[in-house]
């Protein structure tokens, strides 16, 4: 077996195990390039409130858990609902967590792709805009295209969560071989 040379780090902005977004990141893991594997982050929901008095004392240890997997990783694949035309809370959560102090962060000009999905037309494009002006800030190298806005998630997804729409899983594996491509620049 021949282990992959190239790390993605998948992050989903969803806690709620059967969601279309969560789907959609396993769906991503199987349509990496040859040579690249998608990592899932799974302590999301472990990560407590972003609190500077509780990082000057030391990290928690799904925080630090995040924070090596990001370093470790060649690129980051953040895959997110939209709550109320925004981030999920818990997301935001955790890339202020990651993102502190600003010079030490691991997101720090690291190649990232941004996905979503959701059951209305939009398919996350705002909760995607808030996203990328936070890793502006942080300075991390956000892919721009090609986006992937799942729209109407419930007809592109079969009863057992699996992506069963062939244009968009062909259009998950163009974002990754991009991401691939992207973070390949950035790595010398």
């Amino acid at each position: 077996m021949t282990h992959p040379t190239f790390t993605i780090l998948g992050i989903a902005g969803s806690l709620r195990h059967e969601s279309y977004n969560r789907a959609l990141l396993r769906a991503a893991a199987r349509l990496t390039p040859p040579g690249a594997a998608v990592e899932i982050f799974e302590r999301l929901g472990e990560i407590p409130p972003y609190n500077d008095d509780v990082r000057l004392r030391g990290m928690p240890a799904p925080v630090a858990e995040l924070w090596q997997a990001i370093a470790d990783a060649d690129a980051v694949l953040v895959v997110t609902p939209e709550y109320n035309y925004g981030v999920p809370g818990v997301l935001k959560n955790a890339l202020d967590w990651v993102s502190r102090p600003p010079a030490e962060t691991p997101l720090r000009h690291k190649p990232v792709a941004i996905m979503g999905a959701s059951t209305g037309n939009l398919g996350t494009v705002r909760a995607q805009i808030a996203l990328r002006q936070t890793f502006q800030f942080i300075e991390s190298y956000v892919l721009l295209k090609p986006e992937v806005l799942v729209f109407r998630a419930a007809e592109r997804f079969d009863d057992a969560g699996e992506l069963t729409d062939e244009t968009t899983r062909e259009l998950v594996a163009q974002q990754l071989d991009a991401l691939v491509a992207w973070a390949r620049r950035f790595s010398g």
